[in-house]
């Protein structure tokens, strides 16, 4: 029996009108709709008259619900893979379905549609040209504060997601890690109250603290424009052998090779372990 397809169907990230003529037709001939929100996706296929089978997939039930879906897509059914708003797989627990669908052979397909990311780089006249996308920030401080530090060096755009009720706090964790960098506050998108707020992380703190917060967001940081990018002519285990070969102890080598060449402790961590004894 042949295998079905993975169908990785954007929805609209406000604007029903943005749904696409392919998405539509899509969910429309799968056999299967897997939505991180049923209700909520309910909804969109009422409103275009989709009669579908809705199956949850989310963040909580990914791992049983990603087996079952495989199991269904090996009997030959097709499934279209959708997210509250945007792109599946993006900042979604889509990712790990897709990881599946690849091992066990079966193909996916990706459909072209709407993206906060995308739709808000474009317009907030930062520079496009390099982009760092991060997402969502890990909310131990500890492990977020490491983080912003590592994107800090970045010369490139910085785009997160951020929720209402974080908002003010991370724009100061911003100020306090970046500086008074320029900034963009994008929220609402294709909504009706679509708003962009551009100027200083500074300004962006004073605004919201005036205006009050409201919607979820999309925030852009400008990148540093004035680092200075050191080169390296070893690898990171090359380097972690020649200060263990000074005296030093593995840890002691891990936090010197992040600190020197600006990553992330967990990044040279990973290459420690697999050092040879």
């Amino acid at each position: 029996m042949e295998n079905g397809k993975l169908y990785i169907c954007p929805t609209p990230i406000g604007n029903l009108d943005d749904m696409t003529i392919r998405g539509v037709n899509t969910l429309k001939m799968v056999d299967i709709v897997a939505a991180e929100d049923t209700r909520h996706s309910l909804k969109l296929l009422n409103h275009f008259e989709i009669k579908n089978k809705l199956i949850s997939y989310h963040e909580h039930n990914k791992k049983s619900a990603g087996i079952a879906l495989i199991d269904r897509l090996l009997e030959g059914k097709n499934v279209a893979l959708v997210s509250d708003a945007g792109m599946p797989g993006i900042s979604d627990p889509g990712e790990d379905l897709v990881k599946l669908c690849i091992e066990n052979g079966i193909e996916v397909i990706a459909l072209p549609g709407a993206s906060a990311v995308v739709t808000a780089l474009a317009a907030s006249g930062l520079s496009t040209r390099y982009f760092h996308f991060e997402g969502f920030l890990e909310k131990h401080k500890k492990t977020r504060n490491e983080r912003l530090e590592y994107l800090s060096k970045l010369t490139s755009t910085l785009v997160f997601y951020e929720s209402p009720h974080r908002l003010l706090d991370t724009l100061k964790v911003f100020q306090k890690v970046f500086g008074n960098r320029q900034m963009v506050a994008a929220r609402e998108l294709t909504k009706r109250y679509e708003e962009y707020v551009r100027g200083s992380i500074e300004d962006c703190i004073q605004h919201f603290s005036t205006a009050g917060v409201k919607g979820e967001f999309v925030l852009l940081v400008a990148g540093n424009d004035a680092v200075e990018v050191e080169t390296f002519d070893t690898s990171i285990e090359e380097h972690l052998l020649e200060l263990m070969a000074k005296g030093l102890t593995k840890k002691e080598a891990t936090t010197e090779v992040s600190k020197k060449r600006k990553l992330p402790k967990k990044e040279v961590y990973q290459v420690s372990i697999n050092l040879k004894k």
